[in-house]
């Protein structure tokens, strides 16, 4: 047991790792990547919309997958494959009656697809396990670029549309019927939760992209009804749970999914644990 701590937990050279021009994008990119999620976090939570981001982050690692096959950057192919899915889900899945049914077909069909493609690739192993579990060594500077770039788009759009956005996600009949567009709306979040969903991939991989977008979004709704403070905690969260990954996952040399989606649950559960301590002393 002391081994297996030791294994996972270890900042043996730690120092000399954060020196190395890799390392250095990876917490550049994860910080970026931290701000974007955290923002987009308490509204897909309130939006119910959950199922849809791992369904989208299934396509864009079918997308990730198949530019993997032809030769193309992953992150281009991460973003086209998000991009789709989210435009799919938003024209046949915008009903709630309808939409976990769309979802789990386009998800099955992206991820057999997906499986395929990795199969064709002749590769290194490495470059196919990254798209799952993800890597900071993927990290280069046309990642950062493109992160950069998407996440310039994605801010600029949620500073525009945010009261809006709000107001159709907490009660979207009473906000038609006020006049928003409601449908235009909801096409365009899901085009900004698949750019950053696609973004998520490289670095934690296909598998816990949940972590990232939905965990802080949930953690923050136990402990304030707030928008305004629940998307500051969520930005707060979504760093750590990120930056603290990065840092745990350099000495010891595995895929930082698993730090960051521990250090995501811990913060989560303490946030249950503090937002019903609070219930019950209002019931006091």
């Amino acid at each position: 047991m002391t081994e297996l701590l030791g294994r996972l937990f270890s900042f043996e050279g730690i120092g000399e790792l954060l020196d190395v021009p890799f390392v250095q994008s990876a917490l550049i990119a994860c910080a970026v990547l931290g701000l974007v999620a955290g923002v987009l976090a308490p509204l897909i939570v309130s939006r119910g919309m959950s199922f849809a981001v791992h369904g989208t982050a299934e396509l864009s690692f079918t997308g990730g997958a198949a530019a993997l096959l032809t030769g193309i950057g992953v992150e281009f192919g991460a973003v086209a494959g998000a991009v789709v899915a989210a435009l799919v889900f938003g024209f046949l899945g915008l009903r709630q009656r309808e939409r976990d049914s769309v979802i789990g077909v386009v998800l099955a069909f992206g991820l057999g697809l997906g499986v395929l493609m990795l199969a064709l690739y002749p590769g290194r192993a490495s470059n196919k396990f990254g798209l799952l579990t993800g890597s900071i060594v993927a990290v280069d500077t046309t990642n950062i670029t493109v992160l950069g770039t998407v996440s310039v788009i994605v801010i600029g759009a949620l500073a525009v549309l945010y009261r809006p956005l709000l107001f159709a996600s907490v009660d979207p009949d009473v906000a038609l019927a006020r006049g928003v567009p409601v449908r235009m709306l909801s096409l365009v979040f899901a085009v900004l939760v698949g750019l950053t969903t696609a973004l998520v991939v490289p670095i934690v991989g296909a598998i816990l992209v949940l972590t990232v977008m939905i965990t802080p979004g949930a953690a923050a709704a136990r402990v304030t009804a707030n928008p305004v403070v629940a998307t500051v905690l969520a930005v707060v969260f979504a760093e750590t749970a990120l930056l603290g990954g990065i840092l745990l996952s350099l000495a010891p040399g595995l895929p930082i999914s698993g730090y960051v989606a521990a250090i995501a649950f811990l913060i989560y559960v303490a946030c249950r644990l503090v937002g019903r301590r609070r219930r019950a002393a209002v019931v006091v």
